[in-house]
């Protein structure tokens, strides 16, 4: 609430009355300075000095060793362990001013301000009238200066189920971007195309900027954005369901992989033909067969479910998945593009249809850092995994085994690694 006590609570020049009362208490503090120079000369007194508290008032303070020289017409106010305090005739008639009028100022302000809140209420309709009517004007025209500014154009929303985007950005991370360093992506859906895209892409190559980036076209599209797009086309979406990234459930008592199964399970319940459903990595939280065999569970419920059969954005490390579009009509398979050359990986983040084949796990395992050892035993490990388990021909065996021999690098080898390595070819050999 306001401090009546403190003043200021009316800004200079609404009131009149209220000016002059605030010139006279600061043309007072200047009295009170002229005077202390006075009295000084008048008595002789240099260390008199004129003082003020909430008990006394204001007083003339002179110390001991200058009492003599105290002239008749002060007045003993109070007395100090080393002096004494007085007031004049003069003094006195000063402080009842400024009592009264500091009294009268906040007496002033309090009715200034009583009736600033009745105008405000007699008008208070067409006061919120008008707070609307800037909110939303300001939303408009900082809407218009972002599309103008940033090259957006002007989307079509119908009452169709289609999602078409031709050239889409990720509003936010363009900006983040150097000009023009953004790569723009199409997105069909719906309409007399797919209606789930499924898409697979390695670590790092952006597959959830393009999640992101297609629920916030439909967010923006809705809102009466124009959108960062060349052109888009964008049947009325009821809500959006989203499945992305790990929340932190650990104080509720949830892991992360039972959280992840919540989320999901709400977007089963909820989602309408209407919807739009982003979901990214559904099933990384548990074992390899029960995460894939419940990707695909929810997968084919999205796409066969009467009420569902909602425009569906599916991102996934599981590349087996893909066999899900042989059967389901309205499933297509998506990736994003990488250019591996056996000692790189260049992300090119386009989106085409087709199926990723790699995850490089490793690469980026590399590049966070992990020590070569970790790095080298990893990929024995997965070579391992892709040669038969129980070769027919003890010639196979052989030749898989000397080849083994043959790419250790004996010399880098560490006594660890070196009977960690041993105990693997001891364990192919049967």
């Amino acid at each position: 609430g306001a401090d009546f006590a403190r003043g200021g609570v009316i800004r200079e020049g609404y009131a009149p009355e209220l000016d002059q009362l605030r010139a006279a208490l600061h043309s007072g503090k200047k009295f009170l300075a002229e005077l202390e120079v006075r009295e000084r000369q008048r008595t002789g007194i240099k260390s008199l000095k004129v003082g003020h508290n909430k008990v006394f008032g204001y007083y003339l303070e002179v110390t001991r060793p200058n009492l003599p020289l105290v002239p008749a017409d002060y007045l003993r106010k109070q007395t100090l362990a080393n002096g004494e305090r007085f007031y004049t005739l003069e003094l006195k008639e000063h402080e009842l001013l400024v009592a009264n009028a500091r009294a009268r100022l906040q007496e002033l302000e309090e009715s200034l301000f009583r009736q600033l809140c009745d105008d405000v209420g007699r008008h208070h309709g067409e006061l919120l009238a008008l707070a609307d009517a800037v909110v939303h004007l300001d939303l408009l025209v900082n809407l218009a200066e972002r599309a103008a500014t940033l090259g957006y154009t002007r989307p079509e929303v119908t009452d169709g189920d289609e999602l078409s985007i031709k050239a889409g950005r990720h509003p936010m991370l363009e900006a983040a971007l150097p000009p023009g360093a953004f790569v723009p992506n199409d997105c069909e859906l719906g309409g007399r195309g797919p209606r789930l895209m499924l898409l697979t892409a390695p670590n790092m190559a952006g597959k959830s900027v393009y999640l992101r980036q297609v629920a916030l076209l439909c967010l923006l599209a809705q809102l009466g954005s124009f959108v960062p797009a060349t052109a888009a086309r964008i049947g009325r979406v009821d809500r959006i369901f989203t499945r992305i990234g790990l929340n932190d459930y650990t104080v509720r008592g949830q892991s992360s992989f039972m959280s992840e199964m919540v989320e999901t399970a709400h977007i089963l319940h909820q989602a309408t033909i209407r919807s739009l459903i982003i979901l990214d990595e559904v099933g990384r939280g548990t074992a390899v067969a029960d995460g894939q065999a419940l990707a695909q569970a929810v997968i084919e419920y999205l796409h066969n479910h009467p009420r569902l059969s909602a425009r569906t954005l599916f991102a996934t490390h599981y590349h087996e998945l893909a066999r899900c579009a042989e059967h389901l009509a309205r499933v297509a398979n998506f990736r994003v593009l990488v250019e591996d050359d056996g000692e790189s990986l260049r992300y090119l983040h386009r989106v085409e249809p087709g199926v990723a084949t790699h995850s490089f796990g490793l690469h980026v395992a590399r590049l966070a850092g992990m020590p070569p050892p970790v790095l080298r035993r990893a990929r024995e490990l997965i070579g391992a995994q892709s040669l038969p388990a129980a070769p027919q021909r003890s010639e196979g065996l052989d030749s898989d085994l000397r080849a083994a021999l043959r790419s250790i690098d004996v010399n880098g080898l560490s006594p660890i690694e070196a009977l960690t390595k041993l105990m693997e070819l001891q364990r192919r050999a049967g």
